[in-house]
């Protein structure tokens, strides 16, 4: 799970890498640290909703979502 404090650091970073003095080589690699792990969990929760979901058809029955491989 990612903080609040964690996505705030990456929004930081991100301005900062946008003006005249850009990031440093330390704070590239905690931006792509802090990416990864926000993007693996953002995975984790959505792969948690869709095991979560069912289909309703036309006559009412709910099938579960099969996960394809």
């Amino acid at each position: 799970m990612v903080t609040q404090e964690q996505i705030d650091r990456i929004n930081f970073l991100a301005r900062k890498s946008k003006t005249p003095e850009g990031l440093t080589d330390e704070e590239k690699a905690e931006q792509k640290m802090l990416r990864e792990l926000y993007v693996a969990s953002f995975r984790e929760s959505l792969v948690g909703q869709l095991e979560n979901t069912y289909i309703v058809d036309k006559f009412g029955n709910r099938r579960k979502i099969e996960r394809k491989k």
